[in-house]
């Protein structure tokens, strides 16, 4: 079964995009930092992560180097309020699926997350 899991501090960001995912059917649960993740069980099910940039702690870029060294290579969607080319750049050369900013497009969101569920992808 297809699992996103949804990274950001912002509680009411991550509660309504958890919510979103779960309208269409497709299971969903949010994370308050990168660590909190990383801690879970939940990683190794993981079909598509959703991650803000700019966090406290681990920022999103951070927690994907720290999941592909592990041997993680699930799709990832990267949000932000902030508009910055660099870390666009080093996002789309980790091999980000999508690269949103804030306020999230509904539409293009879920068709980037459609978009990854449809993916293959290896797992540690």
């Amino acid at each position: 079964m297809a699992f996103v899991a949804v990274i950001d501090d912002d509680e009411q960001v991550r509660t309504a995009i958890a919510e979103l995912i779960s309208s269409h059917g497709i299971e969903s649960r949010g994370f308050g930092s990168s660590r909190e993740y990383l801690e879970s069980a939940m990683v190794a099910n993981t079909s598509c992560l959703i991650t803000d940039v700019q966090m406290p702690g681990m920022n999103g870029l951070e927690l994907h180097k720290t999941l592909l060294h592990r041997g993680f290579h699930m799709p990832v969607i990267f949000i932000t309020g902030f508009s910055d080319e660099r870390i666009r750049r080093e996002a789309e050369s980790l091999g980000a699926l999508g690269f949103l900013r804030k306020p999230l497009q509904i539409g293009l969101l879920m068709a980037r997350v459609k978009e990854a569920l449809a993916r293959p992808h290896a797992s540690g």
